[in-house]
């Protein structure tokens, strides 16, 4: 395959245009994130960590996932366990979080919040260890 010299490929229809829909996307691709620092990347191993036992412990009994309140928009935002994970990792790994497709038509009753999960894993460690 040759490469299309550049003089060749029809004009972009949006060079110079401040309003270009593809301008967002270049200026992720061109965002470095922060590194991030230690404290952070504790918490994000924390809550990886923590993330693993809700999932043990409720996807069994049906809840796929964790909702989010979103603090740009104010609607929830539904991940996936496997979701969740991903992004949490990828933070860790580069300081940032790329968008990512919201979960389709999701079932509220299908998640529950962080608070919910750790109040769930806290009751269960405490039945057992009354045992």
């Amino acid at each position: 395959m040759q490469p299309v010299p550049h003089d060749v490929l029809p004009p972009d229809p949006f060079a110079d245009d401040p309003d270009d829909p593809a301008k967002e996307i270049a200026e992720l691709d061109e965002q470095s994130g922060e590194p991030i620092s230690e404290e952070e990347r504790t918490e994000l191993l924390s809550d990886l960590a923590d993330l693993a036992v809700y999932q043990a412990l409720l996807e069994p009994r049906g809840v796929r996932g964790i909702v989010v309140d979103c603090g740009e928009c104010d609607l929830p935002h539904y991940h996936d366990w496997h979701l969740l994970r991903a992004s949490l990792e990828q933070l860790l790994a580069d300081g940032r979080m790329r968008p990512h497709e919201p979960a389709f038509d999701p079932d509220p009753a299908d998640y529950v919040t962080w608070d919910y999960c750790r109040g769930f894993a806290d009751g269960i460690t405490t039945t057992e260890s009354a045992y």
